[in-house]
């Protein structure tokens, strides 16, 4: 999606450029924004218990927002690191727009009106130079710096442990202005892309020289390049083009102690790869400015179609075939019986079984290339398919998956209209571990749901292969309830738990930030933590990036 050509009413870009800010009290454009259908919210209310909200959310202009703590003379110091005054926030609406991320927790929270942890400015440079000036500044005057890209972490990577923890101040660092194509060399098929860029507007810029990143997470209308790289993300089309961090040829990081250029060839013996320190690394080491990715060939075709399983356990054994044998489509998903029954691959058809896979799994395969050799490699995956057990289901699932790929996340905001708690949580193992791995996370959510008096409705679909295992993501849907945050605490605890004993990891591309912070140390084990700790003390001395993001706090 480019920016748009002509504002919508009111809204104009700081910088010049036309733009639309997210919801900030939920996802994406507020003028995509739908409430459920009545039959919706009829099956909700029959099966779950659903019903609304006693209060509605709380409006902009009644939260409490408290008053910056940041003087008047750090605030001077900050304009003049970041290129003038005009780059530096204080007022209210934008330090709300800049707190925490959108993950169901953290829009319960803003909705009750809990503001207290918003930034105390935000901040806008508008190069490397001014983030490293930036970063200087705050590092001298003890204020603690939030790097924020597109604002979609769901696994609270913008709630800093910062409030209270003897920083002066916390400053929310925007980089909207980092917006740049900087590079494209169409020989090495390499682009340098300036962090701040928004997904859309990478991909129309590399569109109008012919390539393609191809890296559609489900938060590509919002999220960012720099984003991408530091949560190591993964989009839906993983199995053709790879994860992000396999695309990253290069990096650019501005760090208190100064600049770090890492990557000069696509391969390297000389030591070890410190991309891949930074890569995941979600802003507590430094912040990125510039990636460089591998990009491809704009496809000539993009074709999807949908098969029927008769059982989670034969969809994944048919995936995992495609996976270690080939030949791999470019986009390859499972939905279990539970989503396939919803129709949730489908959020345009919520509530509605999905007729084209009845009593079975719906496996999405997608194709996308030169147009002889996508339909070679698609007649290829059909034979393995067919001969898994798969009944082809024609065009029409896979491209009615693909149309609404991108409205999952408004609908989460109309079911907390509505009254119901949605939620996700994704890992990833080995072949082997997958099968135990799926019942013990289904029934730890649903145990311990239930057990707060919301049974909950929970579902899984694997939507990343290997040839050594695949991930699993999960979505829960149930009844808000008396408490919902500390009801979701528990069952995310029980569930993480169960992801580290049956040998999963705590992330496979949602990242580590705040949620995940004590299962990540308990995966990697203490002196690996003594490892990062170390990194963190020489290109952050003062602290003051994420704190108590990624790595563990000293009392945990």
């Amino acid at each position: 999606m480019a920016a748009e050509e002509t504002p919508p009413a009111g809204v104009v870009h700081p910088y010049g450029r036309f733009a639309v800010d997210m919801r900030w009290n939920g996802w994406g454009d507020p003028g995509q924004a739908a409430p459920l259908p009545d039959g919706v919210r009829d099956l909700l209310r029959d099966l779950l218990g659903v019903r609304p909200a006693d209060t509605p959310p709380v409006a902009l202009d009644d939260l409490a927002v408290p008053p910056p703590r940041l003087g008047a003379d750090v605030l001077d110091a900050l304009a003049h690191a970041a290129g003038g005054a005009a780059h530096v926030r204080t007022d209210a609406a934008s330090r709300v727009r800049h707190t925490r991320g959108k993950s169901t927790p953290d829009l319960l929270r803003i909705r009750a009106g809990e503001v207290a942890d918003a930034p105390d400015a935000v901040v806008l440079p508008g190069g490397h130079d001014e983030v490293l000036a930036v970063l200087r500044a705050c590092a001298a005057r003890r204020v603690a710096v939030v790097p924020f890209g597109g604002g979609t972490s769901v696994t609270g990577g913008l709630a800093p442990y910062a409030n209270g923890s003897g920083f002066s101040g916390v400053v929310a660092l925007d980089l909207r202005r980092l917006d740049r194509l900087a590079a494209l060399d169409e020989v090495a098929r390499t682009a340098e892309l300036d962090a701040g860029l928004r997904a859309p507007e990478a991909e129309r810029l590399l569109g109008e020289r012919g390539f393609t990143l191809g890296h559609f997470p489900q938060s590509f209308e919002w999220a960012t390049v720099g984003g991408f790289a530091a949560t190591r993300g993964s989009g839906q089309a993983s199995a053709g083009y790879g994860r992000f961090d396999e695309m990253v040829v290069g990096l650019t990081v501005a760090t208190p102690e100064g600049t770090l250029r890492l990557g000069r060839a696509p391969r390297s013996a000389a030591g070890p790869d410190l991309r891949q320190l930074v890569l995941g690394s979600e802003g507590a080491f430094g912040v990125i400015t510039s990636v460089t990715v591998r990009v491809r060939p704009l496809p000539q075709v993009r074709a999807y179609e949908g098969w029927r399983f008769g059982s989670f356990d034969a969809g994944a054994a048919a995936l995992r075939a495609l996976a270690q044998d080939g030949p791999l489509p470019t986009v390859l998903r499972l939905s279990d019986e539970t989503e396939t029954m919803v129709g949730l691959a489908r959020p345009e058809d919520l509530g509605a079984p999905d007729g084209s896979a009845p009593g079975g799994c719906l496996v999405v395969t997608g194709y996308e290339g030169a147009a002889g050799e996508a339909a070679d490699r698609r007649a290829a995956a059909r034979v393995v398919l067919r001969a898994a057990g798969g009944e082809l289901l024609g065009a029409e699932p896979g491209e009615s998956w693909a149309a609404g790929r991108y409205r999952a996340p408004y609908l989460r905001d109309a079911l907390l209209d509505a009254g119901a708690f949605a939620e996700t949580l994704e890992t990833a193992a080995f072949w082997p571990a997958l099968p135990r791995l799926y019942e013990a996370v289904r029934g730890a959510l649903t145990e311990t749901l239930t057990a707060a008096g919301t049974p909950p409705l929970v579902m899984c679909h694997i939507s990343h292969v290997y040839e050594t295992g695949a991930s699993l993501y999960f979505t829960v849907v149930g009844a808000r309830g008396g408490d919902p945050l500390g009801a979701w605490e528990r069952a995310k605890g029980a569930a993480s738990d169960a992801i580290l004993e049956c040998g999963g990891t705590i992330s496979h591309h949602h990242g580590v930030g705040t949620d995940h912070r004590p299962w990540y140390a308990r995966e990697i084990g203490p002196l690996a933590v003594a490892a990062l700790r170390a990194v963190k003390s020489t290109l952050d001395p003062a602290g003051i990036l994420n704190p108590g993001v990624l790595l563990p706090r000293a009392d945990e």
